[in-house]
């Protein structure tokens, strides 16, 4: 006790000294925190992003071949991605999955009398609902008797949808337009936040923005083709299936479907040549976030524990000062009795004080990176159009929650007062090897 109250008495002799070594310790302990606290936010969206999509389910997924690959076969159309016959030999072919759902999607502007809304119109089955973990919050979702021939003109939409439409009147009943045909709405999805998008990246999808028809309608009101303008030009798309979702009841089962669903695509030799189907199993793409969460941990911890080891090195050069100053009064307590094990004790025991309250400080403001960065979020999200510079910032970005892992706050406090008992060693063993006569000498 004697030894801590000298201690601290000769740090408060040097407040600004003492303060500038105990900044480069806080700020070091505060970045561990707010570092893990933010990767593991970042990690955590993504894999409940890659749960959304199903840890029991493999997705067949069309993607748009390169430039210079075959699809266009000299035509005007470029005709690529799943087919129809496909989504019928994958289903026969994988004799125990629960639920095969076939979908069609493209972007359209739908109208009423008053508005118009671009949206993404998705042609479906009903397992659809399901598959996507949507609610109907008014009337109903799409039925297999909306889709016995003729099929008929019904569509749900999606939250946000309707409100652009309707404001906050109930739609059911209503009628919209897509292109030349107009739709009764039987519907209306529940909002919900946006999630990862079905098809192995992880961009954001917006289910709120959607407009649900039986996939057959689409088949035979909108068809298969599209057009589109770019950079003045107009392309013309050919795509039947978008995305084939299968669902299995165990998830043991899901390396032998993929491996099947594989080998059944790959009998269609336009789908090798183009490369136009890719699949997609969640199962591995959460193993593969959760690894991603270790590493960004890890080089968190290395990038912090480097201003942590500044730090201590600060606080080595300020207590080797310390040392030189203090030389004539280790001299006097070396002359009434002090052992070296004593003056050891002292210089050690300041260094360790000075770490420790950088620790207890660092620890204090990395518990504030919550709201800190939750607030930082919300007005770049605000100010998106305002700041060019924050439109490039990703959406799952922007609702990111840091997660504070319990461990890195004992963990970096830790190593602060590991980093006061190493960096402290040099100075306090040079003040205890001091000649005390000599000390006595020094002016």
């Amino acid at each position: 006790m004697k030894t801590f109250t000298l201690s601290m008495r000769s740090l408060l002799l040097q407040p600004l000294r003492s303060g500038l070594a105990i900044i480069g310790i806080w700020i070091g302990i505060t970045a561990v925190i707010w570092l893990v606290a933010m990767g593991n936010g970042v990690s955590q969206q993504a894999q409940d992003q890659i749960r959304d999509l199903g840890a029991k389910n493999v997705i067949v997924r069309t993607v748009k071949p390169s430039q210079n690959s075959s699809a266009a076969g000299g035509g005007m159309f470029l005709s690529y991605g799943l087919k129809r016959a496909d989504f019928k030999k994958i289903a026969a072919g994988v004799p125990w999955v629960e639920q095969a759902v076939p979908i069609r999607e493209m972007r359209k502007t739908v109208r009423n009398d008053q508005t118009e809304q671009e949206v993404r119109v998705v042609g479906c089955t009903p397992e659809y609902l399901e598959l996507n973990q949507l609610t109907v919050e008014r009337g109903r979702f799409i039925t297999d008797q909306d889709s016995t021939f003729p099929p008929k003109n019904v569509c749900v939409l999606g939250g946000r949808s309707a409100v652009a439409l309707f404001g906050f009147e109930n739609p059911v009943g209503r009628v919209i337009q897509i292109d030349t045909d107009f739709y009764r709405i039987v519907g209306q999805t529940s909002q919900r936040d946006p999630t990862a998008a079905i098809g192995g990246n992880l961009d954001s999808q917006d289910y709120n923005f959607d407009v649900y028809i039986p996939l057959r309608t689409l088949y035979h009101r909108i068809g298969d083709q599209t057009m589109t303008s770019r950079s003045g030009s107009r392309e013309g798309e050919i795509v039947e299936l978008n995305q084939i979702t299968l669902s299995v009841a165990d998830i043991a089962q899901i390396d032998d479907t993929a491996d099947i669903v594989d080998v059944l695509v790959k009998q269609d030799p336009d789908h090798k040549s183009k490369e136009d189907v890719a699949l997609v199993v969640p199962k591995e793409l959460l193993k593969q976030a959760e690894l991603l969460q270790k590493m960004f941990q890890v080089l968190g911890i290395l990038i912090a524990s480097i201003s942590l080891i500044v730090g201590g090195i600060g606080i080595m050069n300020i207590m080797l000062a310390t040392v030189t100053e203090r030389t004539r009064e280790i001299g006097i307590r070396r002359a009434i009795g002090a052992k070296k094990v004593n003056i050891i004790w002292q210089f050690m025991t300041e260094a360790v004080v000075l770490t420790g309250i950088g620790g207890i400080m660092g620890v204090t403001t990395g518990f504030l990176v919550g709201p800190v960065v939750t607030s930082a979020l919300t007005y770049a999200k605000n100010n998106r159009t305002t700041y060019q510079s924050l439109a490039a910032i990703p959406e799952n970005v922007l609702n990111m929650v840091p997660i504070i892992a319990p461990w890195s706050v004992w963990v970096s406090f830790v190593i602060a007062v590991v980093v006061g008992v190493i960096f402290g060693l040099l100075p306090a063993f040079r003040a205890a090897q001091m000649d005390p006569i000599e000390a006595l000498r020094h002016e």
